[in-house]
């Protein structure tokens, strides 16, 4: 938001410059992200002076050119090549020197010595319309009053100049959408520093009613879209350009001027932050009614663009059409041009959420809107209103033909808060003096109600939106008092906070997956809902919804990290960046029984080869096993052991495992289904698992489990299985156990065999089983025993048959 030093000063007396008004801004919360120097003509002639041509002969070398001598003051005579047809001794004329800037538009040229069909020239003598001053350029430009030779073209010119600051103004700030309200803040942190000021506000008390020719009946059919809506009719205007001063102050806020009737309402905008708009009162017919209309109906806004208006959206109308978009824009046939004889002009307030959905609906981000959206004053409305049709009257003529029609059913009134002194001394961390307290809440429009012994109780006005609360009305005295004024204590404390056990387990992954090649991946929290169809796990009817997404990409939050990191897998495919492995920490959000969830987890996510072929390598393709071994690695690393699995995984994966602790689901993972990577446009396979972090801090381990190294020899037997192909390792590994769980100490699957000489039906499965006793040393005779007993119950529990 841009704020003139000129424009402050017409409502409070700026004895400091600029840049400590800058500083100022900032100290209080209006950061200023840039001052700006404005000047009514571009470079404001810097290098133009007056000067006086004492001598003119014919250039010796060119009919159409002259020599001239000129005196720019201060015993300085330049000899200046000219060819303008008025050119004459004893002229006065302006002079641009040897170094000059002039523009024209966004060119700019310099004024340099030279030489002219070999005579030397030393600037340049000008045209109204090389300075920007007038349009004449058929001759040099001839200043007819008696002034000194050297006078400084700006001053004569009487140019004007401004600076412009550029405040970063955050959505809560509400009361400082303008001039007058950025004023009272400086006027109130200038009070505290010790001046004695107050804010020169523009009198309205001569707004009178000359006559009630054109009365307007207004009607506001929902009246908690639209609060307050204030009107007032003026006939005979004249619609033209308007003044120089207008002009200058919205041209240096960068605002464009239209005519005199519109600047004067976006004049007022920006003067008390309360948006206007004017009608041309002939295209209204019959009456003014505020109201939403039938959905998907056209209408043609001021840039002329066709726009389709929602049924949401709160329209301006008349007996029979639309006018006008309320709060945002307005509209094309209605709009005041220079045919305009009579205006109906509007000052209301809109409910600002349903301004905003409608800005966004539209793509119509005005001036009016970005106020309107964060709150403006409901209860200026009135002096707006007759700030605006007394500057009309000054400006474009006409009379007031109506009386103030104000459709305002229900009041909104000031907020009721109560400041305790002790607990404002406790949170600033120093006691303010009492009477300074008052002095600034009054200088902030913050009324005080009542003084009690230990506080006030205030009446806060509406247009500070963001003060309801004790800490609020802190918050305020404390910017006007300064941030840098309370002291900082000379005492150390200790404020370290206990290591989180969560990052610390989160670290220690990290740290695993990094020094194996994985990179870390983080991903936006909002994803495409259609996304969720092709999981049919997802439960739709958890989704948690974007009301006002940023694009329809963004609409809902994510039910699973796996989108995410499809899309990171996609757009380095596309790079032809083939051999990945990422993974990612991050939060999965559900909407269950009208209560919202949080879930944490970790993906992991393997596609490509092992490694990066080289010289000395050949790498292979990643596989289920790869992954697998990922898997558990972390498992092991914080402590989970004796874990469970079966193979009954998401829909999403065409093979996977899940890994329990206790019923607990500690992580899925396995292949994803070629259907959903073809939506990315994946073609490799994608190996993917999703561990589910609130099940695995119940289990987290810092022991560490260590075994003596055995004492006795251990005795390895292998077996040749073959059994159905639906039986897994893990069944078989749990029979193995129930025989004997004393001297069995590991079981491994060292081969698999699926193919010619087998039925279709039946794999052959190679395992081991490594024995050892700490007792003593193991017989051949007591380990063929257990081998027997294992032999018979996998032929009994699984069909198996030994080969």
């Amino acid at each position: 938001m841009k704020i003139s030093y000129n424009w402050l000063n017409n409502y409070i007396n700026l004895n400091v410059n600029p840049t400590e008004v800058s500083t100022i801004l900032t100290n209080i919360g209006l950061e200023v992200e840039k001052i700006e120097e404005v000047e009514s003509i571009k470079g404001g002639l810097k290098g133009v002076v007056i000067g006086e041509i004492i001598s003119m002969c014919k250039h010796p070398n060119a009919d159409k050119l002259n020599l001239t001598k000129v005196d720019i003051g201060n015993d300085n005579v330049l000899q200046i090549v000219c060819g303008a047809p008025n050119v004459a001794k004893g002229l006065k004329v302006p002079v641009a020197t040897v170094g000059t800037w002039l523009y024209d538009g966004d060119k700019k040229f310099k004024i340099k010595k030279g030489k002219i069909r070999g005579e030397h020239s030393f600037g340049m003598i000008c045209s109204e319309k090389e300075l920007r001053l007038g349009d004449d350029d058929h001759g040099i430009m001839i200043i007819k009053s008696n002034v000194s030779n050297g006078t400084i073209a700006s001053e004569h010119f009487n140019l004007s100049s401004d600076t412009v600051f550029d405040i970063g103004l955050t959505p809560n700030r509400t009361d400082a959408m303008s001039h007058l309200g950025v004023a009272r803040d400086i006027k109130a942190y200038l009070n505290y520093k010790g001046a004695n000021m107050s804010i020169c506000k523009p009198l309205v008390d001569k707004f009178v009613v000359d006559n009630t020719k054109f009365p307007v009946s207004v009607e506001v059919t929902n009246s908690k879209l639209c609060p307050r809506y204030s009107s007032v009719t003026i006939s005979n205007v004249c619609v033209k350009e308007s003044p120089n001063w207008i002009k200058e102050k919205l041209n240096a806020i960068g605002i464009a001027t239209i005519n005199n009737v519109v600047d004067i309402t976006n004049f007022v905008l920006h003067e008390t932050g309360q948006p206007l708009h004017a009608f041309d009162l002939e295209k209204i017919e019959e009456k003014i009614i505020v109201k939403t209309i039938n959905d998907k109906t056209s209408f043609t806004t001021l840039d002329n663009e066709k726009r389709v208006i929602s049924s949401d959206d709160l329209m301006i109308c008349d007996s029979k059409k639309p006018l006008c978009i309320a709060g945002v824009f307005g509209g094309a046939e209605s709009g005041v041009s220079n045919n305009t004889s009579h205006i109906f002009l509007e000052s209301a307030y809109f409910d600002p959420i349903s301004v905003r959905k409608t800005s966004k609906r539209h793509t119509l981000f005005t001036d009016a809107s970005f106020r309107y959206e964060r709150g403006c004053d409901p209860n200026i409305t009135i002096y707006s209103l007759k700030r605006a049709a007394l500057l009309i009257q000054e400006i474009c003529g006409g009379d007031i033909s109506s009386e103030i029609s104000d459709i305002y059913p229900k009041k909104i009134n000031h907020f009721s808060v109560e400041l305790n002194y002790s607990n404002m001394d406790s949170l600033i961390g120093e006691k303010i003096d009492r009477n300074r307290v008052k002095n600034i809440l009054s200088d902030l429009s913050i009324e005080i109600v009542k003084e009690k012994k230990n506080g006030l109780d205030l009446l806060v006005p509406p247009f500070k939106h963001d003060v309801f609360r004790e800490v609020d009305v802190i918050e305020e005295v404390l910017r006007i008092y300064g941030y840098n004024s309370v002291p900082v204590p000379l005492e150390m404390h200790n404020c370290l906070p206990n290591q989180d056990e969560k990052i610390d387990i989160s670290n220690k992954i990290a740290n695993l997956l990094s020094f194996n090649g994985f990179n870390e991946i983080m991903n936006n929290s909002l994803t495409k809902s259609s996304y969720n169809k092709l999981i049919d796990n997802i439960n739709e009817s958890q989704n948690v919804i974007i009301l006002n997404p940023l694009s329809n990409d963004l609409d809902v939050m994510r039910q699973t990290l796996l989108f995410g990191g499809l899309e990171n897998i996609a757009h380095n495919h596309n790079r032809r960046n083939l051999d990945l492995k990422f993974f990612e920490f991050g939060k999965t959000y559900h909407k269950v029984n009208d209560q919202y969830l949080e879930k944490n987890k970790l993906q992991i996510l393997i596609t490509g080869n092992e490694n990066h072929n080289n010289w000395n390598n050949v790498s292979k393709k990643v596989d289920f096993f790869f992954l697998k071994k990922y898997v558990e690695n972390i498992l092991l690393s914080i402590g989970i052991y004796n874990f469970s699995s079966n193979n009954n995984v998401d829909s999403h994966f065409s093979y996977g495992l899940n890994y329990f602790k206790n019923n607990n689901l500690l992580v899925s993972f396995g292949i994803i289904k070629s259907n959903i990577l073809q939506s990315f446009g994946i073609k490799l396979d994608v190996f993917y698992a999703e561990f589910n972090f609130d099940h695995i801090e119940k289990y987290i381990s810092n022991s560490i489990k260590v075994n003596d190294i055995d004492k006795f020899p251990s005795i390895r037997r292998d077996l040749s299985l073959l059994i159905n192909k639906s039986i897994t390792f893990e069944e078989i590994k749990k029979i193995a156990f129930s025989i004997n769980n004393k001297i069995l100490k590991n079981v491994d699957l060292f081969d698999v065999y699926e193919g010619e000489n087998l039925p279709k039906e039946k794999k052959s499965y190679a395992i081991s089983f490594l024995m050892n006793d700490s007792k003593g040393t193991l017989t051949d005779k007591y380990v063929d025993k257990i081998m027997d007993k294992l032999i018979q119950a996998f032929c009994q529990k699984l069909n198996a048959e030994i080969r």
